[in-house]
């Protein structure tokens, strides 16, 4: 299961600790003030500004992140259609009887490349279409390395071969930069400086006659979308957040496949 999938849940905890969070460093405030009225609040200002400022640090730090694989993943979609769409154009070299054989393994080649992402979030079915993907490369490598040695051309294996290797690294680029994620501990890390910086924030407010709900409430939505939107990023096949729209270059490339 994806920290995606758990998300919901934990973004719903999270925002009921830092009202929970808020409300208990109220009321120590309020204790504060009435033992020593004068010295409660000294010396709060800067612990406030470091945590907030680690904050503000460690959100700016996994947005970033997550923002520059998305831009990532979307960018080796459009790499993988170039290689796709070499690699169809320089299937021309081959002897004509070779052609249609490797031209079928292409288009199930590149069907198989489609589904792998397509069947996301159902991890059984994207395994079986990246371990079909994976026979069609074998297939496809020695279909090309056979008429290439039927033709006895050595410019044509030149050609042809790198650019199937292209093709076929690319395919295991992307297959990894998907699994590539911040660890938990930095998520763990934000939460709790989120849910520390609520505590100070319940501080800070103690000595009104009424609660504060709106500025509760509002830290506390504005940090738990924030959370949730850097892991929504970084799941791009399962969130609101997407890149399924690329997948339309690998579509364009496949309907020319004729």
């Amino acid at each position: 299961m994806s920290l995606l999938q758990l998300a919901p849940l934990l973004c719903s905890l999270l925002f009921l600790g830092i009202i929970g969070l808020t409300e208990v460093g109220r009321r120590i405030g309020a204790a504060r003030l009435a033992a020593d009225p004068e010295g409660a609040h000294k010396g709060v200002g800067a612990v406030e500004a470091s945590v907030f400022g680690l904050v503000g640090l460690l959100l700016a730090f996994t947005f970033s992140g997550a923002a520059a694989r998305f831009d990532q993943r979307r960018d080796l979609i459009m790499q993988e259609t170039n290689f796709i769409g070499t690699a169809w154009l320089r299937l021309d070299l081959l002897p004509a009887s070779d052609q249609p054989t490797i031209r079928g393994l292409f288009r199930s080649y590149l069907d198989a490349r489609l589904d792998t992402y397509r069947s996301l979030p159902d991890l059984v079915a994207s395994q079986a279409a990246s371990a079909r993907t994976a026979q069609l490369q074998t297939q496809i490598w020695q279909q090309a390395v056979n008429a290439g040695e039927r033709a006895r051309s050595p410019p044509l294996t030149t050609v042809l071969l790198p650019a199937l290797n292209d093709m076929f690294d690319i395919a295991a680029t992307r297959a990894a930069t998907a699994r590539m994620h911040p660890p938990a501990t930095i998520y763990a890390m934000l939460v709790a400086l989120v849910l520390a910086g609520a505590t100070l924030v319940g501080y800070a407010m103690a000595g009104g006659r009424e609660r504060k709900w709106l500025h509760s409430v509002g830290f506390a939505l504005v940090s738990t979308v924030a959370v949730y939107v850097i892991i929504d990023l970084e799941y791009p096949r399962l969130g609101f957040i997407r890149v399924d729209a690329a997948d339309e270059m690998l579509v364009n490339l496949r309907s020319t496949m004729q």
